[in-house]
């Protein structure tokens, strides 16, 4: 790192200022430290380089962040119960527990205000797309609750958008399946908490500041899944409704999926259990080993069956063969 420390090197310093300099620098220098050479000092350098300007660029993005936006966000409370004795309105306008519309099926929760010009409406939207796509039907498989989070939301604005979700779902009796609520700061508060919806009002444009999620809860109650975005996958809707159903609803194929596939919180979806679908493929290559066998097995008693019944009949092959010189009798 320094050649001009020694007279080996071979590069001699005649300034005795630079002598003394250089003597300093020794002394100052612990014994048991070894002089780094110049390659691995390069690279610590740039190590520290490029850690410094990741650094730097998290401290700017954290700075720059809108202030509105700090805390806006979802934090996912799997098992979590959700505040059943909760009173609301109902579309019609009169008063409901959140629990009525629990106790006998899955429930598919939605947190959207009703005035909302951009985020809200893609997320209903989005929830209706997946739904039509399911052979399960809200008011018989599950339940369909949807929450605003503005208290200043009344019922007839609950009716409005229930009416044009409703039409759009396009199933008989959807609208004993579907319920829109509005309701006060307190009842709002205590669900947001429960489901960690965390947002906030923008009063300089009027809006909320949130996140889009659905959410997955048990019939009693509890959280089971929850499902990002604007657009929610089919067939992860559907696992996540078998799941929180404790398998009372769906077909075996729903049994062998979930048997192949595990929700994964990190990402909020089902991604493929490899060790899941190894199982599935043992279990697929004894039955298809243990039909072969036995057909095989079949075969051959028929087969054995068949000499048997030829031996003993009259006119069948001998049962011996004839003496030499004799004649088969």
């Amino acid at each position: 790192m320094f050649p001009f420390l020694t007279e080996d090197s071979g590069l001699r310093t005649e300034d005795t200022r630079g002598r003394r300099l250089n003597e300093a620098f020794l002394r100052r220098l612990p014994l048991e430290s070894p002089i780094r050479s110049p390659r691995s000092s390069v690279q610590r350098a740039v190590l520290l380089l490029v850690l410094g300007v990741f650094l730097a660029g998290g401290l700017f993005a954290a700075d720059t962040r809108p202030p509105m936006l700090r805390g806006v966000g979802i934090e996912q409370r799997l098992g979590q119960p959700l505040p059943l004795d909760a009173i609301f309105q109902d579309e019609r306008g009169r008063p409901v527990r959140l629990g009525a519309f629990f106790g006998r099926r899955p429930v598919l929760l939605a947190l959207a205000y009703y005035n909302c010009p951009m985020l809200c409406t893609q997320v209903l939207n989005g929830l209706v797309s997946s739904l039509r796509v399911l052979s399960f039907d809200a008011g018989k498989e599950f339940e369909v609750v949807v929450i605003s989070f503005d208290p200043h939301d009344r019922p007839v604005d609950a009716a409005a958008k229930k009416k044009a979700y409703v039409d759009q779902y396009g199933r008989p009796g959807a609208e004993m399946g579907w319920h829109f609520l509005a309701g006060n700061v307190a009842s709002i508060e205590r669900v947001t908490e429960a489901v960690g919806f965390h947002y906030r009002f923008d009063e300089s444009i009027g809006q909320f500041a949130h996140a889009s999620a659905i959410y997955i809860a048990t019939a009693e109650g509890k959280l089971s899944r929850y499902f990002y975005g604007i657009e929610y996958a089919p067939r992860d809707v559907r696992l996540g409704l078998v799941e929180a159903s404790n398998n009372r609803i769906g077909s075996p194929v729903d049994q062998i999926l979930l048997f192949c596939y595990h929700y994964d919180p990190k990402v909020a979806k089902y991604s493929a259990a490899v060790l899941g679908l190894v199982r599935l493929g043992g279990v697929a290559a004894v039955l298809i080993l243990s039909t072969f066998l036995a057909v095989m097995w079949r075969r051959d008693r028929r087969r054995d069956a068949i000499r048997a019944a030829a031996r003993t009949s009259p006119g069948g092959a001998p049962d011996r063969a004839p003496a030499a010189g004799g004649r088969a009798i």
